[in-house]
């Protein structure tokens, strides 16, 4: 029987989304399916107005095999993306300003809108790429009645459920790249060379990169010892030949006696902080006196296109979701356990986001991921 997908990209953008989506396309066009893009994540079922042309050509996007032969070549979203959520609207668009929706700390739950806007697209089932965010309407949608299949993608690889997310091989990639190049400008001036990476709850991209790189990192699960870990750094610079050291660090890592200042939120209620690269460059420069090389390299990780294990994932689970659609399945989302493909149910929100496992990956001591011990983890160390 004919079927009729909708497909959206929340949040962060990384590299792989194009393959996901296209894979959909090519699988459902084998099995007699349509695929709607939902243009602009939530955001396309919060903001369209069904009966408004206009909204609809800029909301939606019928896609085909002609519009995504070629997508998986590029980095990003053709169907662009937002950090819209449905149930903390800040404010309602002109054309649902006469209707009632419940609110709550000054923001609207206009969930109702939503599945109002997928029934009138004829859509039965939709497909759901994010992170967590996204993913947590994403399983509220599911227990409204729709049926929905979630694919995770994220940077930090913190989604709960699976060991790997769309986009995590490609920031690692991205930041060894950009470690590797600026190690000649660190070394030539002699300095502490401080990098910062995306990873607000969870350590991850901050660990891998610090694995491959062989430097030391701090992440948000362990809070360091300033004195120590200044002392850690200082004499492995005086023991390099070339008198100098780099170090890597989550946004969300801290040292014991660090309060950051806490900026406004935004639509998910995260509470945005300054720099922690510059907060430690103050501090070493304060207390060593030695000069700093700070590199934030957040959005240099989620640009450009996927390498090989993020479009080989990204393929595959555009391809798990059309199973479980063809099968007949809701409520699942494409994940890797232990090394291998499974549907798993999409995770609650309440469980938060899955953070490093510091008794078995962080040398605490050492402030270095653990080499050590890796017989029968998976090749992404750490189980879902």
């Amino acid at each position: 029987m004919a079927r009729r997908i909708g497909i959206l990209t929340g949040g962060g953008d990384v590299p792989g989304l194009n393959s996901i989506i296209k894979e959909v396309v090519y699988r459902a066009t084998e099995n007699d399916c349509e695929v709607l893009g939902i243009r602009r994540g939530w955001e396309g079922l919060t903001h369209l107005d069904h009966g408004c042309e206009a909204s609809r050509e800029k909301y939606l996007l019928p896609l085909d095999r002609a519009n995504t032969r070629t997508i998986d070549r590029f980095g990003g979203t053709i169907l662009h993306s937002s950090r819209v959520s449905p149930t903390r609207l800040r404010s309602l668009p002109e054309f649902l300003a006469g209707e009632t929706f419940p609110k709550a700390d000054g923001a609207w739950d206009v969930s109702a809108h939503v599945l109002r806007n997928i029934e009138r697209l004829g859509l039965d089932t939709l497909i759901v790429i994010g992170g967590d965010g996204t993913l947590s309407f994403a399983y509220r949608l599911e227990k409204l009645g729709m049926k929905v299949i979630a694919i995770p993608k994220t940077m930090d690889n913190d989604v709960q459920g699976t060991e790997y997310s769309v986009g995590f091989s490609t920031a690692i990639t991205r930041a060894t790249a950009a470690i590797q190049r600026q190690r000649t400008t660190v070394a030539s001036h002699e300095r502490v060379g401080i990098f910062r990476v995306f990873g607000r709850d969870s350590g991850f991209t901050a660990l891998y990169t610090a694995y491959v790189t062989s430097l030391r990192c701090a992440i948000p699960e362990f809070k360091v010892n300033l004195d120590k870990l200044i002392d850690l750094l200082l004499t492995e610079k005086r023991n390099n030949p070339s008198n100098y050291v780099m170090f890597v660090l989550s946004e969300g890592a801290s040292w014991e006696g660090y309060t950051p200042e806490t900026l406004p939120a935004d639509q998910y209620g995260h509470r945005r902080k300054p720099s922690v690269a510059e907060a430690l460059e103050g501090q070493v420069a304060r207390l060593s006196g030695q000069e700093c090389t700070v590199s934030d390299l957040t959005y240099d990780l989620r640009s450009g296109e996927a390498d090989f294990v993020d479009k080989m994932i990204a393929g595959t689970f555009g391809n798990l979701a059309m199973d479980a659609i063809l099968e007949g399945r809701s409520g699942v989302m494409t994940a890797l356990i232990e090394g291998c493909y499974a549907l798993v149910p999409i995770p609650d929100p309440s469980l938060g986001p899955r953070t490093v496992d510091v008794e078995t990956l962080y040398n605490r001591d050492r402030y270095r991921p653990n080499y050590g011990r890796k017989i029968g983890l998976p090749v992404f160390l750490t189980r879902a």
